[in-house]
């Protein structure tokens, strides 16, 4: 495990380079990888979603792919197309942008849930089915989308589907007071990314990956996950609660978080401090509520804190 750990802490020191003050972000990214997840990545523009979703891909020695979603981009563009070649007789596959180890899905919700939605079946099954053809994605796969938040115009609302097959949803935030002058330092001379370079191979992701199986979840640790599924969806103000999708990227996630940590078990303090990055952006509140200023996030740190948690064990 203290191999994985320095595996780890090699990719955050390399994001580090030029994304400064976003450990947090950079941690729950890092465990989405461990655990085969996706990350939809949210924020206000110029906050380095990009930078994030890019270094992350720069750090790994893995295909990488970036799709611009734009209002015109076609479901196609994404998953591929053949062409029919009339000397050969033959049909050509011209593969999308999808067809990489990591992909980086630019301002997802700039384009049409219809375009969106192209993604889900790459996202849940990884394969692509391209005029009838089923083609598996290499692994390991993985989707980094950026986004916008829905106030600003010009941008769509990701389908309920969309959003439940993204495994932690990540908010960077503005930079303190300190952290905005160390960047500005950082950029004094233009600097970019362009010195990221991999640290790990593809191989060793896969590996890290199959660990993260070997982690052991208790049978208290399952029942409290089930017990806050369980809140969520009788609660008042919840009018799409979480699928058991949602609780079984919660358990997952606290294993991946557990092996970050050196440990071989999960315990009750993994689960409350993923709970949210892994399941608030899988809840639909009733208009009345969102009104109001309510969100997922608050709904669950008031579910947590009046759950009791098991003992650690």
């Amino acid at each position: 495990m203290s191999n994985i750990q320095t595996k780890m802490d090699m990719i955050t020191q390399n994001i580090g380079k030029v994304l400064l003050g976003k450990e947090k972000a950079v941690e729950q990214v890092l465990i989405a990888l461990l655990c085969q997840g996706h990350v939809l990545i949210e924020d206000a523009p110029g906050l380095g979603k990009t930078t994030l979703a890019t270094s992350l891909a720069k750090s790994l020695g893995c295909s990488f792919g970036r799709i611009q979603f734009t209002p015109d981009l076609l479901p196609s563009d994404i998953t591929g197309f053949t062409i029919y070649d009339i000397n050969s007789g033959q049909k050509t596959l011209c593969p999308g942008g999808v067809m990489h180890q990591m992909v980086l899905a630019d301002e997802i919700n700039r384009t049409s849930p219809k375009t969106q939605s192209a993604l889900l079946e790459a996202m849940q099954e990884y394969q692509v089915t391209v005029d009838g053809q089923t083609i598996d994605l290499p692994r390991p796969f993985m989707v980094l989308a950026t986004q916008n938040p829905l106030e600003f115009s010009g941008t769509y609302p990701l389908p309920e589907a969309q959003m439940d097959r993204f495994f932690m949803r990540v908010h960077l935030g503005y930079p303190s007071l300190n952290e905005e002058i160390d960047i500005l330092t950082h950029h004094q001379n233009y600097a970019s990314d362009t010195d990221i370079q991999a640290v790990l191979s593809s191989e060793e992701v896969l590996q890290m990956q199959q660990a993260v199986q070997g982690i052991t979840v208790s049978v208290a640790i399952k029942k409290y996950i089930s017990q806050i599924a369980a809140a969520i969806r009788r609660h008042d103000e919840i009018e799409l609660p979480i699928s058991p999708r949602g609780s079984i990227a919660l358990m997952h996630a606290s294993m991946g978080y557990a092996l970050l940590q050196g440990r071989s078990y999960t315990i009750p303090d993994d689960v409350q401090h993923l709970a949210e990055p892994v399941l608030a952006h899988r809840l639909g509140l009733y208009p009345a509520y969102l009104a109001k200023k309510r969100s997922g996030e608050m709904i669950l740190q008031e579910i947590l804190a009046d759950l009791p948690a098991p003992l650690a064990s």
